[in-house]
């Protein structure tokens, strides 16, 4: 029987982008076929070049980049590299579903949602049916609402009923699980699971995660600076890597099974030059198993074969990748123990705590209580990790111990030196056309320093976040993600906070650059003996920034103890529920 026609075919690809009069590669010599009805796991690090291949699929490559694009990448038949955009836009429309990270810019917002399906494809009643299917609640109520009457979980379920609406034979879905709690999760990989085994469509799911990838993959390709590091049946790529890159990742990733007393593992920097990346394996610098031949040659996917369907592009033999053990974890100075000169009063008390909003107008006008009585205590050099779903209240809690939410009743107190915050957003939450020094030097103001001691605090406090003191001539957009996040904790410890309020700031980093940050709060709270709230979804991440975890849910904490107790021995269904969505990476399939 001769076997289906692949629905997508990338050969040898290419592609280039300018920014700023510089061009640079992103993608160097992709080669990937999906099959009909299989889901492929997209894994790699931001950067990696993961996106880039999923807008080369949907032929929606930016134009303003001017992108010069070589090789082929073919969808059901169409030429989506090279083709008529006529052409290209057909097979978007009748063959391709996209669903990405953040619905909210995805969705147009001046649109209800019915309107948006059935321009996809489908009649009010055909929509409503998809909505069902897809898992919405009230699918006929929520037809004719807006895009931002809606929770992040449920736009992304629309996002996914909009890609179905054509029936396509392929759909991308770039992220779509980044920022949200563990159990919405959860629900999005079920769901696309489902839309592969109802409707037969296949799916190319792009994570930075492995333990996403490992819940549906049925393959996994592993990609690094613009190439395919590793390719193979996921529990084969999961439980016995070919490359180092693959191992790396694995051995990054925050779990539940962490050691909390040492430091969180991450990958080795990455010191090679972007010119560097055109020659030899783009690795080596990071690679425990670089030999000279790494420097000169590129290796390929032929270059490491474990099987005929398992490949890497490693020298290495597969047995010394596959020996690699992570180090043992470097110890952590435990937080400095309670003494005479620390204040005998808590850092924070937080005392029948309500918090009620107002939303919409007229007739859609409604009052939610998104904290309904919380009381919480917090000792002075203590860490609480605050965890529960999206709309659960954690965020509304660390507002109102900011100062930036108004209680409606109880009480806030913080101790004298008072609270600063670090977001989830921190490209957001910086000013965008003001320079990383003038950033922090507005902090330092009301001190009114000489420009000679503000250049040398705002120098100091770049050091302590692991920057070099020219970080500060640079803007936000000059910045990385993981250096943008840097700078927030810089401005929020450069004039140092009783208390340091952190909402969700790893949520959308990949692993080992969360790890990193992570790391560094640790730090900054030992160094500066500061208090530390920090707000997640993800219990995996409470239990390593938490001496104490408060799980809330609808408004309240039901569940508060010491994080390991917490996990290892929850007593509500909601956290045992919590604790079940953290994925784990399966070994066997």
């Amino acid at each position: 029987m001769t076997a289906p026609a692949p629905v997508a075919v990338v050969r040898d690809l290419h592609v280039s982008l300018e920014r700023d009069g510089v061009r640079s590669e992103v993608l160097r010599g992709v080669d990937l076929v999906v099959a009909p009805g299989e889901i492929v796991g997209l894994v790699g690090e931001s950067g990696s070049g993961k996106s880039m291949l999923a807008m080369s699929l949907l032929g929606l490559l930016p134009d303003a980049a001017r992108p010069v694009v070589t090789g082929a990448v073919t969808v059901a038949g169409t030429d989506m590299a090279h083709g008529a955009e006529a052409d290209r836009r057909a097979t978007r429309r009748a063959a391709l579903g996209a669903v990405f990270q953040d619905p909210m810019t995805s969705l147009n917002p001046t649109m209800r949602v019915g309107r948006q399906i059935t321009e996809a494809g489908q009649d009010r009643a055909g929509a409503i049916a998809l909505l069902d299917s897809m898992g919405v609640p009230d699918p006929a109520m929520r037809f004719s609402v807006y895009p931002h009457e809606l929770s992040g979980g449920l736009r992304q379920r629309v996002m996914a009923a909009i890609a179905m609406a054509g029936k396509p034979a392929l759909v991308v879905a770039d992220e779509p699980t980044t920022a949200l709690d563990v159990t919405v999760q959860a629900q999005l990989l079920d769901l696309l699971r489902e839309l592969r085994d109802e409707h037969g469509c296949s799916v190319v799911l792009i994570t930075h995660d492995l333990g996403v990838a490992s819940q549906i993959a049925d393959r996994i390709a592993v990609m690094y600076a613009g190439r395919l590091a590793e390719v193979g049946p996921a529990g084969e790529v999961l439980t016995a890597p070919a490359h180092p890159y693959t191992t790396g990742l694995m051995q990054s990733r925050l779990s539940l099974r962490l050691d909390r007393s040492g430091r969180l593992p991450t990958l080795p920097a990455d010191t090679l030059e972007p010119a560097e990346r055109s020659v030899g394996c783009p690795y080596r610098a990071r690679c425990p198993l670089v030999h000279d031949r790494c420097a000169t040659e590129l290796p390929t996917l032929a270059d490491s074969r474990p099987a005929d369907d398992h490949a890497a592009a490693c020298f290495a033999p597969v047995d010394a990748v596959r020996d690699l053990r992570p180090a043992p974890p470097a110890a952590v100075e435990p937080s400095s123990p309670v003494s005479a000169d620390r204040p005998t009063e808590p850092a924070v008390t937080v005392s029948g705590l309500v918090c009620t909003f107002t939303t919409g107008h007229g007739r859609r006008r409604r009052t939610v209580q998104a904290v309904r009585g919380v009381d919480l205590v917090v000792g002075v050099g203590e860490s609480l990790a605050i965890v529960g779903e999206s709309g659960s209240g954690k965020s509304t809690v660390l507002r109102a111990v900011a100062g930036l939410v108004r209680p409606t009743a109880g009480t806030v107190t913080v101790a004298e030196g008072g609270a600063q915050m670090v977001f989830q957003d921190a490209g957001s939450s910086l000013t965008p056309w003001m320079t990383v020094g003038e950033t922090l030097r507005e902090r330092l103001a009301p001190a009114r320093l000489g420009r000679t001691e503000a250049d040398r605090r705002t120098a100091s406090a770049l050091d302590g976040v692991g920057l070099p003191a020219s970080v500060a001539r640079l803007r936000p957009a000059d910045l990385s993600g993981g250096q943008r996040q840097r700078v927030a904790l810089a401005r929020a410890t450069i004039v140092r906070p009783a208390v340091l309020l952190c909402d969700e700031p790893t949520s959308a980093l990949d692993a080992s650059l969360a790890a990193m940050t992570l790391n560094l709060i640790r730090d900054m709270r030992r160094e500066l003996d500061m208090t530390v709230l920090f707000v997640t979804h993800d219990l995996a991440v409470a239990r390593l920034m938490g001496d104490r975890i408060a799980v809330v849910q609808g408004g309240r904490v039901v569940e508060i103890g010491a994080a390991d107790a917490v996990v290892a021995d929850p007593r509500e269904d909601y956290t045992r529920t919590l604790v079940a969505s953290v994925p784990e990476i399966a070994v066997a399939r």
